[in-house]
């Protein structure tokens, strides 16, 4: 459920008494803070751990409620959702999946976990353009376009409805990474053949969660990768028969699953069940209004993204570090990120600060 009107205002003000940040935390784009159910159930985890009392196999509910909390934010169903630690594992097995010769088109400047699974595999053809003129860019030739939904270095959105009607003309697959942008940024899995997420900035989750939707699995099976990393979580049903042959791989996405890091998973629930009881279009709301408000406080025109990149002066290290700005500098700029957990004081106050030397 999506809260809206005051409602969601008031859903919004118990969100942020999930988080206990030190200062104005802008840095989502980073890493997101854990809400108090995620830090409770990894304390509880640890104890377990600590004690020799933890229930292996009970760690594979976490797993299983995270797999349907994120597919349900992105509109796919469960069976089609695999998990694993980082989003570029898998591109790495979409990478290797690819006959040689492929073409696979990227864009300029997108963060190096998307681009060097491509670059490194031998036989693959890999063309870059401008993110503005990626749609444009797609070719009789393309074979794939692998682009980040959200842009790291500086929050520029790709045009994924243009891109996506683009391939489709020409028959190329897309393969879009959402971790700027499941979280925050409405986005349906379906529209495209895969996505890859990693879950510890816009979701809150702890770092070690990954996921891949293959949405177009469920039209043709056979043209699944060949699961590469397939180890013993992988089988249809792991703890029934982890030694010995034959293959028995799940029959669904789960075939592509790694082994859970146990305590990342833990902690990846409760997080995101808080970020589905908020709803995307409500924190998309949220956050979008508060990197404007920000934007125009400083003289900055309007934008559609919650991560604000402006060029600085000199003094803006200082200045953050003296008023406890949590942010970061990314392709020479200054990144700030809004979420769930700030409110119009913190955009007032960062504004306040730093007005004056951005542009």
């Amino acid at each position: 459920m999506t809260p809206t009107g005051a409602g969601a205002g008031e859903s919004f003000v118990a969100a942020r008494g999930e988080f206990s940040p030190e200062g104005i935390f802008l840095n989502s784009a980073s890493f997101g803070l854990p809400p108090q159910a995620t830090l409770a159930a990894v304390t509880e985890a640890l104890e377990e751990w600590r004690t020799g009392t933890a229930d292996l196999p009970g760690y594979d509910d976490p797993v299983t409620r995270s797999r349907a909390l994120f597919a349900e934010l992105v509109g796919v169903d469960p069976g089609l959702v695999a998990t694993a630690n980082q989003a570029s594992v898998f591109i790495g097995l979409v990478a290797a999946s690819l006959p040689a010769g492929t073409e696979v088109l990227t864009a300029e400047g997108d963060f190096t976990s998307v681009l060097f699974p491509f670059l490194a595999q031998p036989g693959l053809t890999v063309r870059e353009a401008p993110l503005e003129g990626l749609a444009d860019a797609i070719g009789e030739r393309t074979g794939v376009v692998a682009v980040a939904a959200v842009q790291s270095a500086d929050g520029r959105i790709a045009d994924l409805d243009a891109i996506r009607e683009a391939a489709s003309r020409v028959g190329a697959r897309t393969l879009i990474d959402l971790t700027q942008a499941a979280g925050w940024l409405p986005v349906h899995a379906s529209d495209f053949t895969w996505t890859v997420t990693a879950g510890y900035k816009w979701l809150l989750n702890p770092r070690g969660t990954a996921f891949l939707t293959l949405p177009d699995a469920g039209k043709s099976p056979e043209s699944w990768p060949v699961p590469l990393m397939a180890g013993w979580y992988a089988a249809e049903r792991p703890w029934d028969g982890i030694y010995g042959s034959p293959l028995r791989l799940a029959h669904d996405a789960r075939r592509y699953d790694v082994s859970p890091a146990w305590h990342s998973w833990i902690g990846a629930a409760p997080a995101l069940q808080l970020v589905r009881d908020l709803g995307i279009d409500a924190i998309h709301e949220h956050d979008l209004g508060l990197a404007n408000r920000f934007r125009a406080a400083c003289g900055l025109p309007a934008g559609n993204s919650a991560i604000v990149s402006a060029a600085v002066d000199d003094e803006v290290p200082a200045i953050l570090e003296r008023m406890q700005i949590g942010a970061a500098m990314r392709a020479g700029r200054l990144r700030l990120s809004f979420h769930l957990y700030n409110d119009a004081s913190d955009a007032d106050r960062a504004a306040e600060a730093l007005s004056g030397h951005l542009s």
